[in-house]
């Protein structure tokens, strides 16, 4: 197994976490690694599987649906894309959590569908927070944030455990968002006396800042599986086992 092939360069990149980490006085193990599988073959997803990874994320449901199929079900999969509310149900087949929470209609149909049986225990959610201020990118204002995740406690069906933000470009601005991060989750815990453990902040060009500023959970796509295909077929019968 060598750094070029996907299970070298997962095993480098958790190595790399775990020196972040340790530079800056955490535990490496405070630090989940969320492989980001969109457009991947299911070979290079199964070979990162054995070399020891259990939680992939997709930005499509149905590239979601299709790859959990072929893989092994000890894999978890993370929905980090914006799921609009005609492939909730879709997704909750599948999905072990949701980064992207973004809106109380998206909330309003995940909870009916919850509530009707299409999952047995309430859904992990992180609000997604658009800290950028770039129009094309999904989320919530960080100005709404308190408001909005004091109204997600009407739906008991969901689980709110934290926040997830995609940066900005710009390292300097990235590092700015980070720590209005830190600041939103500081504020919501104090308000409700714990809880909001996780920060989902961090990719391949940014991890190692949001690691300083307190990420729980770092999502890497093209370090670990190199430059990303131009799409999936989710009509593949391309049949793979992991682990």
């Amino acid at each position: 197994m060598t750094v070029t092939d996907p299970a070298g360069r997962y095993l480098a990149v958790r190595a790399s976490i775990d020196e972040s980490a340790r530079q800056v006085g955490r535990e490496p193990s405070a630090v989940k690694l969320l492989a980001v599988s969109k457009y991947q073959p299911v070979a290079a997803i199964a070979a990162v599987a054995n070399a020891g990874c259990r939680q992939f994320g997709e930005n499509r449901v149905a590239e979601m649906v299709s790859k959990s199929e072929q893989l092994s079900p000890e894999l978890a999969w993370t929905l980090i894309g914006h799921l609009q509310r005609n492939k909730a149900a879709a997704a909750l087949k599948v999905m072990a959590s949701l980064q992207s929470l973004d809106s109380l209609d998206l909330a309003d149909r995940l909870q009916r569908l919850i509530s009707a049986g299409a999952r047995s225990n309430p859904l992990p959610v992180l609000i997604e927070v658009n800290t950028s201020g770039e129009v094309s990118k999904n989320g919530v204002d960080p100005a709404d944030v308190a408001a909005f995740s004091a109204r997600l406690r009407a739906f008991d069906a969901l689980q709110p455990v934290g926040l997830m933000t995609v940066a900005h470009p710009d390292p300097d601005r990235a590092e700015q968002g980070f720590a209005l991060m830190g600041h939103l989750q500081a504020g919501l815990r104090q308000r409700d006396g714990g809880g909001w453990a996780e920060l989902s902040m961090g990719m391949t060009g940014d991890y190692r800042l949001a690691i300083a500023a307190g990420s729980t959970c770092v999502r890497i796509g093209s370090a670990i599986f190199g430059p990303r295909p131009g799409k999936f077929n989710v009509d593949s019968s391309d049949h793979q086992t992991a682990i």
